[in-house]
């Protein structure tokens, strides 16, 4: 099994900036995958951004490039998101999410999420 636990959340003014926090912990070998997703009130559960352990494409969501920014600690099995120029339409419950067998970032490819941490952006 692998153990994920997010941090971080909270309530920021819109342009403001946060960082989430994702410690990865248990079966991390058999990781090769980092997402993060996101769920707003009455919407679907949707990508942010994914960064492989090794070799792959970092990639982020329309609708959060430019602003946020996924990054790596590989020693202390960490993950990170960047979010930067905050706006209330960001706001949503963030999931860390992990993948055996990645092929494509899509919450059916990820196999351990995380209790999910809130974000709310104020206007």
């Amino acid at each position: 099994q692998v153990q994920l636990v997010e941090s971080g959340g909270g309530l920021v003014q819109a342009g403001g900036s946060l960082r989430l926090s994702c410690a990865a912990s248990g079966r991390t070998a058999s990781s090769r995958r980092m997402g993060w997703f996101r769920q707003a009130p009455g919407k679907e559960r949707e990508f942010v951004a994914g960064i492989s352990w090794g070799i792959g494409p970092t990639r982020y969501a329309d609708s959060v490039k430019g602003r946020f920014t996924i990054s790596k600690d590989n020693a202390k099995n960490m993950v990170y998101l960047q979010m930067n120029s905050l706006k209330p339409e960001d706001t949503a419950v963030y999931y860390c999410a992990a993948s055996n067998t990645y092929y494509t970032d899509g919450a059916s490819w990820y196999d351990y999420w995380g209790q999910g941490t809130q974000v709310t952006v104020s206007s």
